[in-house]
């Protein structure tokens, strides 16, 4: 009878952490992966406060493939936020109802906190890690693909 117990202990235990593996790989691999940038035009060393490629199709879909392996286990899939983390369509949104030079500035100042939050990461007041810097992984040319495919999908969801 003992060794029945046990079994079952041990059955018990071994379930538990492999629900727990499975639930840490659902939301998809985290590790960083670079973005192939093929096809678009190159920025140089310099990075711009602004994204560049904003309505570019092939920026867009390279982003979507950049985001997909990068972005879309914490923000979610097709950039619609599973609550995880914070919901990278709403970054525009209160640009999209303006127009002329507000819009273009509300944009630019989106897109330098995309940009910062994106090479720095972010953490929360008590100083734990809430999304990591990728300053080491993307390109600049990677960073505003990614953007400007949010972008598109924020207009996608008006």
């Amino acid at each position: 009878m003992i060794g029945h117990g046990l079994r079952l202990r041990t059955f018990a235990v071994s379930l538990a952490l492999g629900l727990f593996a499975a639930g840490a790989m659902a939301h998809g691999d985290v590790t960083p992966h670079p973005v192939d940038t093929t096809g678009l035009k190159a920025l140089g060393d310099t990075w711009l406060d602004a994204d560049p490629y904003r309505g570019n199709a092939k920026a867009v879909e390279i982003g979507a493939e950049g985001y997909k392996h990068n972005c879309a286990a914490c923000h979610g899939l097709n950039a619609v936020s599973g609550g995880m983390a914070p919901d990278l369509l709403a970054l525009d949104t209160d640009c999209l109802g303006m127009a002329g030079d507000s819009k273009a500035s509300c944009l630019k100042d989106t897109d330098e906190y995309f940009k910062d939050v994106v090479l720095n990461g972010k953490k929360n007041s008590e100083g734990r890690v809430t999304m990591p810097g990728y300053e080491s992984v993307f390109t600049q040319e990677a960073v505003w693909a990614i953007k400007a495919y949010i972008d598109a999908r924020t207009l996608e969801e008006q």
